[in-house]
């Protein structure tokens, strides 16, 4: 780099640090919108294979783009002001991507893993930012060939959006455990629920967020990271929740991509239930909770990690465990006035559904004590997807 060049860095570096970082305020708050990333594989050998451009190339849908391996696919939604808005605008982008797959001799699988994927063999979809990114992470960044799904839930302002993420915090495990589809990495099975999650917190801004009380204290964090180059802009920030103030939303960041569709619309659903519930109960919520330690935050999503719903949580201070569904259930029922109102209970019971015959993780693994074949489970995977609903 030049002299020159070396101090256009910098004076841009300045701006930045100075300039306030806005929250983008949505008037109508606990909008929904949502990102997948799905597994593009060879119709034949159902192996990941590196044309998912060949997809997108067979139209020009905004809502398909691109992801930082060619193997991936990733669809957005619209911001949706409903669950069913959700379900209608998933349904439509996942109908097209499997009509062309199936022109293309392709297969599309939505697991948190490809149970048979190495890594080394992904290619890298051309891009300077992802180039910047292999350059900054190197080998950390190049195994990650895992698939979550992302939720953005509107926000009125940055300081409620700091509120809302401390309150998720709370439900991260749960809302890990339900998602749990990511049993196998490289051949193997790991024996956790989960092991897409651990990929993502080998790189130093990601995993589990650092706490603030409210939006200028995360300003003032975000200004340090800038600072001190640890970050160059808010996509650095890869943590399990982070405000998108772009957007004015809190984006939910840390699931595992859920195998179908109906699995996506419970999860969905869970989270936007949830945010109506604090939006009218935050005060008399934040008296009866006490403030929680980062570290049990930590233990709780690790318990998630590994055991899935049949993790114990740390609910409180006090330390008393609790049954992962005990807990589920007992939310549930404060959340079914919430679907009545919201013409969800339908999506609802299904998380119930899920908590009780067992995530994706679980079928994954019942079908492979049952073959003893990991063909036999990626066969599951795609046959799930193509269903849209669980095959217990």
């Amino acid at each position: 780099m030049s002299p020159i060049d070396h101090i256009r860095v910098q004076r841009k570096m300045k701006a930045r640090q100075k300039k306030r970082l806005e929250f983008k305020q949505n008037a109508e708050a606990l909008t929904l919108g949502v990102e997948l990333e799905l597994q593009v594989l060879d119709g034949e050998s159902l192996l990941l294979t590196p044309r998912a451009a060949d997809v997108l190339e067979r139209g020009e849908d905004e809502k398909l783009k691109p992801e930082f391996f060619q193997s991936t696919l990733e669809v957005i939604t619209d911001v949706c002001h409903t669950l069913h808005a959700v379900e209608s605008d998933l349904k439509h982008s996942l109908q097209l991507v499997s009509a062309k797959a199936h022109t293309l001799n392709l297969k599309i699988a939505s697991t948190g893993t490809h149970p048979l994927a190495d890594y080394r063999e992904r290619l890298i979809t051309p891009s300077k930012r992802y180039e910047e990114l292999i350059d900054r992470n190197q080998w950390i960044i190049r195994r990650m060939a895992v698939y979550g799904m992302h939720v953005h839930i509107g926000m009125p302002s940055g300081d409620a959006c700091i509120r809302y993420n401390y309150f998720f915090m709370h439900f991260l495990p749960h809302i890990l455990a339900l998602s749990g589809s990511s049993p196998f990495w490289q051949g193997k099975y790991t024996g956790l629920s989960s092991c897409r999650p651990t990929t993502y917190e080998a790189l130093p801004t990601a995993g589990m967020p650092y706490l603030v009380r409210n939006w200028d204290e995360f300003q003032k964090l975000y200004r340090f990271l800038i600072r001190t180059q640890a970050i160059e802009s808010m996509k650095d920030l890869w943590w399990d929740l982070r405000p998108s103030p772009h957007y004015g939303t809190l984006e939910l960041r840390f699931c595992d991509e859920p195998a179908t569709l109906y699995e996506i619309m419970a999860i969905v659903t869970f989270i936007q239930l949830l945010a109506h519930w604090f939006r009218d109960h935050e005060e008399e919520w934040t008296k009866s909770f006490t403030y929680l330690h980062r570290w049990i935050f930590r233990e709780n999503k690790w318990r998630a990690i590994r055991h899935g719903l049949d993790a114990d949580v740390v609910p409180t201070r006090r330390g008393s465990p609790k049954h992962m569904r005990d807990d589920i259930q007992e939310w549930i029922l404060k959340l079914e006035p919430y679907a009545r109102a919201l013409n969800c209970t339908e999506y609802l019971a299904r998380v119930t559904e899920i908590a009780t015959k067992g995530n994706s993780s679980q079928r994954q693994t019942r079908v492979f004590q049952a073959t003893n074949d990991l063909d036999a489970v990626i066969r599951h995977n795609v046959a799930e997807f193509d269903k849209g609903m669980p095959i217990w």
